[in-house]
């Protein structure tokens, strides 16, 4: 049982870690209905214009999706940062392939031009 210890400290510490941020303000918190003009909406300064949930031009989504890439390249390049004698030959041609399908990725979305602005 003592080889499990860690793990139920760590299970019983982190739901802790996670909640007692989360719930420190509430006591401290003022009561909202006291300042009506911080209930509408804030918009950079200037009142609301249209419903928040209209069309978006296509144009904006590729914004987003080009900001993901590198995340998922760093995620995936976590389990590459090993010792090298512990990693072996598949660990690192699937790194290699991985890198790869990346890099063409990368070459084929600059000469498509998707970062380009208007």
């Amino acid at each position: 049982m003592s080889e499990f210890a860690p793990i139920c400290i760590y299970l019983v510490i982190s739901p802790l870690v996670s909640l007692i941020p989360l719930g420190f303000p509430f006591p401290f918190a003022s009561n909202s209905s006291t300042y009506p003009e911080k209930l509408p909406a804030y918009e950079c300064g200037s009142d609301p214009s249209g419903d928040a949930r209209s069309r978006f031009d296509i144009r904006f989504y590729p914004v987003p999706i080009l900001f993901i890439i590198p995340d998922t390249e760093v995620t995936f390049s976590f389990p590459w940062a090993v010792p090298p004698n512990k990693i072996d030959l598949f660990g690192s041609w699937s790194m290699m392939a991985f890198l790869l399908i990346l890099t063409i990725g990368s070459l084929y979305e600059w000469k498509r031009g998707a970062s380009d602005r208007e």
